[in-house]
């Protein structure tokens, strides 16, 4: 998965379809999340479409898999996703996920449906590293 900044450097050069396009690539770039994982357990509240989010990691570091049925807004998922992949779970449950996304303007870029389950996206990836960081 790539890193936020290097997603952030190419999206700038975008504009309107194209970014479209670079979202949609990014959730294609997710790993494979086991259908046995889409429960009512890993759903996003809140959002549009269907999102998961399922922590995996080990040793404290936290690794996401996520999925959607709609292909914007996997690539939404995976854009929240790249922010904290691989990083310990007490830095994420620290983090300001919410700053970090803000140079992508989605609310501008995307649809007010399409942006509507974000906070709940990152809220749930901050209450899997709060437990995880707990031990």
């Amino acid at each position: 998965m790539r890193a936020l900044p290097d997603i952030l450097e190419e999206y700038e050069f975008l504009e309107g379809d194209e970014r479209y396009r670079l979202l949609i690539e990014l959730g294609r770039e997710l790993d494979p999340m086991p259908d046995a994982l889409k429960t009512d357990a890993t759903l996003v509240r809140g959002c549009s479409a269907s999102v998961w989010v399922y922590p995996t990691g080990e040793g404290g570091t936290l690794h996401f898999l996520a999925d959607s049925n709609a292909a914007i807004t996997k690539g939404i998922v995976a854009l929240v996703i790249s922010a904290v992949q691989d990083r310990p779970a007490a830095e994420v449950a620290e983090m300001d996920i919410t700053t970090a996304l803000e140079p992508f303007d989605l609310r501008n870029q995307l649809s007010s449906n399409r942006t509507q389950g974000v906070p709940n996206m990152i809220a749930l990836v901050k209450e899997h590293a709060a437990r995880i960081a707990a031990g």
